[in-house]
């Protein structure tokens, strides 16, 4: 996002921590309200353009928005939105964008309904995208337009369901019935940004031949934080194919100490 729209988005999570801050308020609840709420937009384009009007008065635009909003989400909800529409927005796709954003960004364990921990729900996507890209038929199953959400839905509750902290569970189903134009990788690598962007931390995915010792990982993200000054959250994967050392990659950088990526080397250099 840029210019009015990237301070609108800033201000609307601060309005939505604010919210999920009162332990009265069911952040679950209204994490998924404000997810139908993003559905509505998406598909209402006249809707969305209207409500992001920057010649029509801000108040006026949030009296439509609670007009149309009353009953059918709950108060906390409908005075979020109202909040949002009131912003300046650079472009009207990016009030949709918002909502979903601020609602992934809740913090686990927040509210009255929130369970686990923010490490598990990133440890959690981080394994079930793992799952997803060693199985060709689990993704495209979760990812066919021509399955209903219902269907996706279940399959995906049936996959993680008691297996998984009820956080994670609820992202994931959002994004599968929902994708908004994402990928499911792209999806899940985004929910996993931005939950260490809560912690104001990075995410390296260090591959590995076999588990890393807790003194390994301690070694390594000391390591990682020393070289990017911030604290560096590891998703740990094995592959007995990288023979040994680590590969770690952080964002489009990648750090290559394998056994595998040497023998490569030493075989393009013997080939030239």
């Amino acid at each position: 996002m840029n210019g009015a729209s990237r301070e609108a988005l800033a201000a609307a999570r601060e309005r939505f921590d604010a919210l999920t801050d009162n332990t009265s308020v069911d952040a679950a609840k209204l994490a998924d309200e404000l997810a139908a709420v993003t559905a509505l937009l998406d598909r209402e384009v006249s809707l969305r353009r209207v409500l992001t009007d920057p010649a029509q008065p801000g108040e006026a635009k949030a009296e439509l928005a609670q007009r149309l909003l009353s009953g059918q989400v709950g108060g906390e909800a409908v005075d979020l939105v109202s909040g949002m529409v009131r912003s300046r927005w650079s472009r009207s796709r990016d009030l949709a964008d918002a909502g979903r954003g601020a609602g992934e960004q809740r913090r686990p364990g927040g509210g009255p309904s929130g369970v686990g921990t923010l490490d598990d729900v990133e440890d959690e996507l981080f394994r079930f995208g793992r799952i997803i890209a060693s199985s060709s038929e689990l993704r495209s199953a979760l990812a066919d337009r021509r399955a209903s959400g219902t269907a996706k839905a279940g399959l995906v509750r049936e996959l993680l369901g008691g297996r998984a902290d009820r956080v994670t569970e609820r992202l994931v189903v959002r994004l599968v019935t929902q994708p908004r134009g994402r990928s499911l990788e792209a999806g899940l690598d985004a929910l996993s940004k931005l939950a260490a962007a809560r912690r104001d931390r990075m995410v390296a995915v260090v591959t590995s031949a076999v588990p890393l010792s807790d003194r390994q990982k301690e070694r390594l993200g000391a390591a990682l934080a020393s070289v990017y000054g911030h604290t560096v959250h590891l998703n740990l994967d094995v592959d007995p194919e990288v023979l040994g050392g680590v590969e770690v990659r952080i964002g489009d950088e990648v750090i290559n100490g394998t056994i595998a990526d040497r023998l490569e080397e030493a075989s393009r250099r013997m080939a030239g």
